[in-house]
């Protein structure tokens, strides 16, 4: 089979452990590239931040962000989907009942509830690894908190807690599932990551594939967590990186090495460049 369509997710998948993007996965990508196949980075960051692991790796395809909120080539907008005003509030009042502050991103700024992020943005910055053109507010209180929300209701699309205590995150879900606008995934074991409901990457990768007239067999995806699980199923090849969740490899058509061997380059020397 031929492949023109490369769906990668970045943390986990793209990122090494150290949070960089491997040599020998720049020239693969690079490669595929340069033979005519779209290279698509997949990610639940916000557009500004995918956007950058895109100019990276030195392609120009499109770009899904937000686990599949929103969709931009160069300066085409594809498609965007608001968690909207009325959802956010429900959202807001299940928030402060648990005492949990948000995160919330719109394409070109993320709004973090947890001062954290302020450091781990700037070291970031520091290092390098990611975009400098990222804009960023700390939600200092629940008042300037309900102000964003307000201002950016109609801009907002996702939604992310992060916390610790895995057992209230739990709770948390739970509690979100009663709202039937909502499309909830994770990425990992101490966040939740909210978007409006029937956005996913997998729903991304088919109407992206629609403008391209790229078919379902032609397309290979690779990723490692649950918000992948969309884009793996849908896609003629779905690639599972060896350090996935059990629930990825399952589902999976293939299992590459992990994200520190070098996994995604592997898999595109495989089944592309191979040919």
């Amino acid at each position: 089979m031929t492949y023109k369509l490369v769906c990668v997710d970045v943390d986990g998948t793209l990122l090494n452990s150290r949070r960089v993007v491997a040599e020998s996965t720049k020239q693969s990508l690079k490669m595929a590239h340069d033979k005519g196949v779209h290279i698509v980075i997949s990610t639940g960051r916000m557009y500004t931040d995918a956007q950058f692991y895109s100019s990276l790796l030195g392609v120009r395809s499109a770009v899904i962000a937000s686990n599949g909120a929103f969709i931009q080539e160069n300066n085409n907008v594809i498609y965007k989907s608001v968690l909207g005003a009325e959802v956010l509030q429900k959202l807001l009042r299940v928030f402060s009942k648990y005492r949990i502050k948000p995160c919330f991103s719109t394409p070109e700024k993320f709004y973090y509830g947890y001062l954290l992020f302020k450091l781990f943005y700037l070291i970031a910055k520091l290092r390098r690894i990611r975009s400098d053109k990222i804009k960023t507010e700390y939600l200092f209180s629940w008042q300037r908190c309900r102000k964003v929300v307000d201002q950016e209701k109609d801009n907002i699309v996702k939604c992310e807690i992060f916390h610790s205590n895995t057992d209230l995150l739990a709770k948390l879900r739970n509690e979100l599932k009663n709202i039937p606008e909502l499309e909830i995934v994770n990425s990992g074991l101490r966040n939740i990551e909210i978007t409006r409901h029937g956005v996913s990457k997998g729903r991304a990768v088919a109407m992206l594939a629609k403008v391209y007239g790229i078919s379902k067999e032609e397309i290979m995806t690779i990723g490692d967590s649950q918000n992948d699980l969309s884009m793996i199923e849908y896609a003629g090849l779905g690639v599972a990186m060896g350090n996935a969740s059990e629930e990825v490899k399952e589902r999976a058509d293939y299992i590459t090495a992990s994200n520190d061997e070098d996994g995604v380059s592997l898999a595109i020397n495989k089944f592309i460049l191979a040919e």
